[in-house]
């Protein structure tokens, strides 16, 4: 398991654990980053990741990525 801060471009990948505090993992999950989603990195931009989730493009910070683990 790895952060998906760490992950490369363009290669999908399984959520398998959301971590942080509840209301971090309810912001997630309401974005569509739950448990056995499919999540691909589109591009990395000044440490924010732009991804793909359920059929949705997304932007998040480095530091909500790291807490996505795939």
């Amino acid at each position: 398991m790895m952060p998906l801060s760490m992950v490369n471009e363009g290669e999908p990948q399984v959520i398998k654990k959301v971590g942080g505090k509840e209301e971090t993992r309810k912001f997630l999950e309401n974005l569509g980053f739950v448990q056995g989603a499919t999540v691909t990195v589109v591009s990395e931009i000044g440490g924010n990741l732009i991804v793909n989730v359920k059929d949705s493009r997304v932007a998040i910070g480095k530091d909500m990525a790291n807490r996505i683990m795939v």
